[in-house]
């Protein structure tokens, strides 16, 4: 089998899936797409989760989607075509899914999706409709929450077909509980004692210079209230600091951080501001009160369960100030099968699917 990997929530959530194939016995061999191509990106998450070195690095880069997409194809088919794998196992949402997704279902290879059944309901976004498409295309949709099960339906996907696994993301995170030296981080980045983290790179909110521009000012108005500490994404850093993000006394910015040392940052920061996917259930596990940046989000389960809530670019700086104000939420609201186990449960899926 075949693993497809383009960018860091993939590594993140491929590791425990890997491990768990590989203690099951099973003969993999991991493609590297270089869709993130900075090595703070993607090479340090092999060195820090233990994944092993790729078999391959097809080194696409960045580009548009068209252009990204097509490079990733016109790879993939040669790798597919060569190794004939019994089956595709792809990882979240980024053009890399659905790449793979695309190649194999022509070249008749079963696709295993992992992180399947999210929506946000919002096709202006790249990534949803990499979800849906992939979703339609895989053999195996290997769910993260319960409602992912009932989108599926909703889309005609066959309820052989989708498996209620947990979220591997998760694995990872509990795995790694030991390793997140909060003063370590502060120390190596002079970071201060109490802060806020955030995060941005979602086009919708930094692509445009006059929406990167509104996006400063309330991030300003955010590190009023508390030390702002920012490791800015290849996606978006032009527009960012071209809008004057480093132009407050409170504002950190940092360049892209290891996994270890980014979720030792998120664990020890007071509140954290993003428009990322993955922060959102990480935030969930780790008890941080999170605020995404987005009027919509794929994973509603980080707001029933977890600690997360969406705003509006006006209502940033208000619901900062009260996330800064409150206690810490009490009691352990981690969403069902999110368990540190789910790498076992999708090894168990693949391979009572290959055996059939």
């Amino acid at each position: 089998m075949v693993h497809v990997l383009g960018a860091r929530p993939n590594f993140v959530k491929a590791a425990p899936v890997i491990a768990a194939l590989r203690a099951a016995g099973a003969e993999q061999a991991v493609i590297h797409t270089g869709q993130h191509y900075d090595a703070r990106m993607s090479e340090v998450f092999f060195d820090e989760l233990g994944l092993p070195e790729p078999d391959v690095n097809l080194g696409v880069g960045s580009g548009g989607h068209a252009e990204q997409t097509a490079a990733l194809m016109i790879g993939l088919e040669g790798e597919f075509t060569s190794r004939s794998p019994a089956l595709v196992i792809v990882y979240g949402d980024v053009n890399s899914t659905i790449a793979a997704a695309l190649v194999a279902a022509k070249l008749h290879i079963p696709v295993a999706h992992v992180e399947a059944g999210l929506r946000s309901f919002d096709m202006t976004m790249p990534e949803e409709v990499n979800r849906r498409v992939t979703d339609q295309l895989s053999a195996l949709c290997l769910v993260t929450s319960p409602e992912g099960v009932g989108h599926l339906a909703a889309e005609g996907v066959p309820v052989s077909r989708a498996h209620l696994v947990g979220n591997p993301m998760i694995d990872t995170l509990l795995g790694n509980l030991d390793a997140f030296d909060t003063d370590a981080v502060r120390a190596a980045h002079g970071l201060p004692e109490r802060y806020v983290l955030a995060t941005m790179h979602r086009p919708a909110n930094v692509d445009a210079p006059e929406t990167a521009s509104a996006l400063v000012r309330h991030l300003h108005g955010v590190a009023d209230l508390a030390d702002l500490v920012i490791p800015v994404h290849p996606r978006g850093r032009a527009n960012l600091l071209a809008a004057g993000l480093d132009d407050h006394d409170g504002v950190h910015i940092l360049d892209p951080l290891g996994y270890i040392d980014f979720i030792a940052a998120v664990r020890g920061a007071a509140a954290v501001v993003t428009d990322s996917g993955g922060l959102q259930e990480e935030t969930t596990i780790l008890g941080v009160p999170c605020l995404t940046v987005r009027p919509n989000t794929e994973r509603p389960i980080t707001i029933t369960h977890g600690t997360n809530r969406l705003v509006t670019f006006e209502e940033l700086v208000p619901a900062a100030r009260k996330a800064l104000e409150s206690a810490a939420p009490a009691g352990d609201r981690r969403p069902p099968l999110w368990d540190g186990n789910a790498g076992p449960r999708i090894a168990e899926v693949i391979m009572e699917f290959l055996g059939e």
